[in-house]
């Protein structure tokens, strides 16, 4: 693996150590940060060299699959020089953060007679699979229509703008490193390609809108007064993975929201039309109170309705604080509960259609991803879960196409990104 932060040492580190270490083990660790490197070597409890020089790793390790969960401006970087050594790779989304690097990977894997694999978790959780089944299953009918509506709140909406993640050379905009995953599901739910896209976006509410600003939370004059401050110092695991380490390349992991340097956007919304015709309305709001989406399909016969997390919906107060850490958990055993889906068939009554549902690893779909890539690579699917190398892509090109209409204020062809064309019906 290559990249020992907080993603790699944890769902792509110390779970696969702790799950499958009867079937699979680590040949080798690269990180740039010599510091990084040292504490999540430790952390993920592999029993394996680390490397400074990746290349090297792989010319003295000679891996089966090389995992990357790097800088997302660096992915395509590490993604071709492994499938040249001759390397199936697995890439944490997004693949990449533009079209002349996506056009890169591609032509890489032709060359290649490896496999890139994406880890796109969220079609893995049984809700999400649950609303492909009806779908699958012409439920409504011919899909028309989506709205699709995406909240982070102001603690992990906010954490996106301390990163690296608030500069666009970095993770070319939360356009395509947070909603790849969002792009990624309606790709797959609807069963087709995107076609064209137009979309409106700014910076209106942190970088330098902010009311005040300073180096960052741990030495700021400001910290009674902001809101958004969060102390780092009282995080055990972020001060030994970041602040410990920032010495080696200077990354600093509590950055100030409001500090000038920020170019993303933090208020984004698109349309697409997809090559079968079905229209997409997309946002994402980056300050909401709460954190949660909600999503609507439209048909001939009919509507289906999904939400998570809309506080309202069930009359209970949810700490934001700690929602997102709860997501990110990697627990084996959890508390099942259930959440609904509406089924609306035209001239008829509703029906609720409960599905069982965890909260931890994503709305439990870590687990199942690991399980179909390192225990039964080859079960057959009928969802067909399992992403590739088109998939990254298009799923990316929705994102990169919004912020290419943002600035030229024109409606943008994916196939004049990469030499991938459309197709009305989807493929892997």
């Amino acid at each position: 693996m290559v990249g020992t932060g907080i993603r790699g040492t944890s769902f792509w580190g110390k779970r696969l150590v702790e799950q499958y270490s009867d079937i699979l083990e680590f040949v080798g660790l690269s990180d740039i940060n010599p510091g990084r490197l040292k504490f999540g070597h430790e952390y993920i409890g592999a029993n394996c060299p680390t490397f400074i020089n990746f290349d090297e790793m792989l010319r003295k390790t000679n891996p089966d699959l090389v995992i990357v969960t790097t800088k997302d401006s660096t992915h395509h970087e590490f993604i071709i020089r492994a499938l040249d050594f001759g390397c199936d790779v697995l890439t944490e989304k997004p693949l990449t953060i533009d079209e002349y690097k996506c056009q890169q990977i591609i032509d890489a894997e032709r060359r290649s007679s490896k496999n890139l694999i994406v880890g796109f978790n969220y079609r893995w959780s049984p809700y999400a699979t649950k609303i492909k089944e009806l779908l699958m299953n012409n439920s409504i009918g011919k899909i028309t229509s989506v709205d699709f509506h995406w909240y982070l709140n102001t603690y992990h909406g906010a954490s996106y703008f301390r990163r690296w993640h608030g500069l666009r050379q970095s993770g070319g905009t939360l356009w395509v490193h947070k909603a790849t995953h969002h792009f990624d599901l309606l790709n797959w739910w609807l069963d087709s390609d995107p076609e064209e896209v137009f979309a409106y976006g700014d910076l209106e509410y942190y970088g330098s809108n902010g009311p005040f600003k300073g180096n960052n939370c741990r030495d700021c004059k400001h910290t009674k007064e902001c809101e958004f401050y969060w102390d780092i110092t009282k995080d055990e695991h972020m001060m030994n993975l970041y602040v410990a380490n920032e010495k080696h390349d200077g990354y600093i992991r509590d950055n100030c929201l409001f500090r000038d340097e920020i170019n993303i956007y933090d208020k984004m919304s698109a349309q697409v039309k997809y090559k079968n015709n079905i229209t997409l309305n997309y946002s994402l709001t980056t300050y909401s109170p709460y954190e949660g989406w909600r999503v609507a399909f439209n048909g001939t016969e009919g509507r289906i309705e999904g939400w998570l997390d809309i506080p309202y919906h069930k009359g209970v107060t949810i700490d934001q604080a700690e929602m997102h850490a709860k997501e990110m958990e990697q627990t084996s055993e959890t508390e099942k509960i259930f959440e609904p889906i509406i089924l609306h068939k035209l001239w008829k009554n509703h029906e609720v259609i409960n599905v069982p549902f965890e909260k931890e690893g994503h709305g439990g779909g870590d687990k199942r991803l690991h399980d179909k890539i390192f225990v039964n690579p080859d079960k057959v699917d009928p969802y067909n879960r399992a992403a590739g190398i088109r998939d990254g892509a298009m799923s990316i090109l929705i994102g990169i196409a919004a912020r290419k209409s943002i600035e030229s204020n024109e409606p943008i062809k994916i196939a004049e990104l990469t030499d991938l064309q459309p197709r009305a019906k989807r493929i892997s």
